[in-house]
């Protein structure tokens, strides 16, 4: 009701393009408009859209803090840190929030939340449809965001408004895939169709009826819902039907490898993930898929680096920029902690906890705290692995430790 309510009471012409590329798409080269609804009923949009976003949202966005010595603490403190962790808003968790922004990102190339304000504090932020939104600039150079959804038209500053671009070129707005990607979605959706109608005529084309002679326009009638219908659709394939009066059935043996109908749905496939930059094999295609480097591990990292990482740094930025003040940004950012991508990876977690315990990078009970785990006593503590000792000091070493124990164990300490 929203699309609607933009176009109330104006006057539509053929000139009007916003008005048509709204309800019709972006036309394509096959005949098939393009919007971003109807791209998502693609399998391959979809679950692209999908496992991007999804993956994103379910990584932690904290907001940390630089102390003067210039190390990195988590801002629990601070009133965005909530905001951007927990909850945005009254109707939506964070992992919906930012699914709805990435998914945004992925079909029209930018991302619009209103935010509200009490105090001089962000308290709220608010996502808006980016079809209903128009992006220009006033007299004096300033960003102006005009929405005209929900049933009403209205106007906001830069600083009322949280904008996420997507890839672009330095304009205003991001770029939509979906527009640009509008020849191969639509190649795409007539496959689909194609593939569809093939099996509502029984994964068959029309065979062709032979007869002798010249029928009326009442005999086809009559010959077309006695034979034709009662044998169409895959609910009647392999039926038996009856030929009379000499005539003759030929059928067509064409089946969809020979059309090379197989072939060019798997290479959709492959052709909308370039345009997500997911590999294939994450959507369920493994068709020709390769394990470069070693393995299904390369294939992850490559996919959190030119995949994932595009959009995490533009969220945080936009954070930076948008939710922060001036003074703020001196100490305060925001951040995905992408340790978030191994809770499913007991072993790689392990592992990784492992590492830092071992190298005075945690202590145990900051490990603790990661698996929800109550503290221990003696955990606060940082240590470091004693195997690498240089020669010269072996020792010495040595020496230090064995007085180190005498002396814990209540013996006398060993004399220099």
């Amino acid at each position: 009701m929203g699309l609607l309510d933009r176009w109330r009471g104006k006057r539509i012409k053929l000139t009007d393009g916003g008005f048509w590329a709204t309800f019709l798409g972006v036309d394509s080269y096959a005949g098939k408009p393009v919007t971003p609804d109807r791209a998502l009923q693609l399998a391959t949009v979809w679950s692209c859209v999908r496992l991007l976003s999804e993956t994103i949202a379910t990584l932690p966005l904290g907001v940390f803090e630089k102390n003067a010595e210039g190390h990195k603490q988590a801002a629990t403190g601070h009133p965005l840190y909530k905001l951007l962790h927990d909850q945005p808003n009254a109707d939506f968790t964070a992992v919906e929030f930012w699914e709805g922004v990435v998914a945004c990102l992925c079909l029209w190339g930018n991302a619009y939340a209103e935010k509200s304000t009490s105090a001089g504090e962000i308290r709220a932020l608010t996502l808006l449809r980016p079809e209903c939104m128009t992006v220009d600039r006033d007299e004096n150079g300033a960003l102006r965001y005009t929405y005209t959804g929900d049933g009403e038209r209205r106007v906001y500053r830069e600083g009322s408004i949280f904008h996420v671009r997507g890839f672009g070129a330095g304009l205003d707005t991001g770029l939509s895939p979906i527009a640009f990607a509008r020849q191969t979605l639509g190649t795409a959706m007539a496959a689909d169709e194609a593939a569809a109608k093939m099996f509502a005529n029984g994964v068959r084309p029309t065979g062709v009826l032979t007869i002798d002679q010249v029928l009326k326009a009442e005999q086809r009638e009559q010959l077309k819902k006695a034979i034709v219908e009662p044998m169409a659709g895959s609910a009647n394939a392999g039926g038996i039907f009856t030929l009379e009066a000499g005539m003759k059935f030929q059928p067509i043996t064409m089946n969809p490898e020979d059309a090379q109908m197989l072939e060019t749905r798997a290479f959709h496939v492959e052709e909308i993930c370039r345009w997500f930059r997911v590999p294939p094999f994450m959507i369920g295609h493994s068709e020709k898929s390769t394990s470069w480097g070693t393995g299904l591990e390369q294939q992850m990292i490559a996919f959190l680096t030119f995949a994932l990482r595009p959009y995490l740094a533009r969220i945080e930025q936009a954070v930076k920029r948008q939710l922060l003040s001036p003074v703020e940004r001196l100490r305060f950012f925001a951040e995905f902690n992408l340790e978030g991508l191994l809770r499913a990876d007991s072993q790689g977690r392990a592992a990784l906890y492992n590492t830092f315990a071992q190298n005075g990078i945690n202590t145990r009970n900051e490990i603790r705290a990661r698996e929800n785990l109550p503290p221990m006593p003696g955990g606060d503590v940082l240590t470091v692995q004693s195997n690498l000792v240089p020669l010269d000091q072996l020792g010495r070493f040595v020496d230090e430790r064995v007085k180190a124990l005498m002396g814990h164990n209540g013996g006398p300490p060993l004399e220099d």
